[in-house]
């Protein structure tokens, strides 16, 4: 603590101002902030990818796409998503087969979850992935949709937090933290989603409000294409007293 900060906590006592400690409020390089404390999904969805900082922290085969939101006065909200072979989704070669809706409670959390990659039986999963993402990154023809769960998802309704993680064979550990706002709150964070199987994801609801999301996945539903991660927090432990009685 310098001099100056010494003088300004005078008026505390010895103990205190050993313990004092200064927040931080450098905002930090794009990297750290996407790794670390978070960024916008604004932000990510205007994103020049070509740039070697975003490209050196941009999990591969992610994709955060901006949604424009229409505002009808007394009435509600209307918002398009995607349009079969338009935009995002009709350049990387992907159509859901099936769609579903989930709603969160405010205040709760989906642990991290993760989809098995399919790997051809001639090929490592290093060697693969290194091929489909690095190699030839724009070859939307090699992925295997049919076989694996790519998640495709928007927000109706809240504020959340998203986190991923890659950790696919052969390609390098990455995480992106951003945060996303439904529908009924119209801002340059109401973005679509793409993540790819291979990279645990995790998702949390930010304020007071229930977050209701839609999404859709390249596979219909296959329960073995489940993989949980610290999915701890979506368990709801019984009180202890209730735990000791059913004992």
């Amino acid at each position: 603590m310098s001099k100056r900060d010494k003088n300004l906590w005078v008026g505390l006592n010895d103990a205190a101002q050993a313990a004092l400690a200064a927040r931080d409020y450098k905002a930090g390089s794009f990297p750290q902030r996407l790794a670390h404390s978070g960024v916008d999904a604004g932000e990510l969805a205007a994103a020049d990818r070509r740039k070697p900082e975003i490209k050196k922290t941009w999990i591969p085969g992610v994709e955060i796409f901006s949604r424009t939101i229409h505002s009808q006065r007394h009435r509600g909200v209307f918002g398009e998503f995607v349009r079969r072979d338009e935009g995002i989704l009709g350049k990387i070669g992907l159509w859901p087969k099936q769609w579903a809706t989930a709603r969160m409670f405010a205040r709760s959390a989906k642990g991290f979850h993760i989809h098995p990659p399919s790997i051809p039986s001639e090929a490592t999963a290093q060697k693969w992935h290194r091929r489909l993402f690095a190699t030839e990154p724009e070859n939307y023809s090699l992925r295997r949709y049919d076989d694996e769960q790519w998640d495709v998802m928007f927000f109706l309704q809240g504020r959340a937090e998203m986190i991923l993680r890659d950790v696919r064979a052969g390609l390098p550990l990455r995480t992106m933290r951003f945060f996303i706002d439904g529908d009924n709150h119209r801002s340059r964070n109401n973005v679509g989603i793409v993540v790819p199987p291979g990279v645990a994801h995790a998702i949390r609801v930010e304020g007071s409000e229930d977050v209701i999301m839609v999404y859709g996945t390249s596979t219909i539903f296959h329960p073995e294409f489940e993989g949980r991660i610290a999915s701890e927090i979506e368990t709801a432990d019984l009180p202890k007293s209730w735990r000791e009685f059913l004992k």
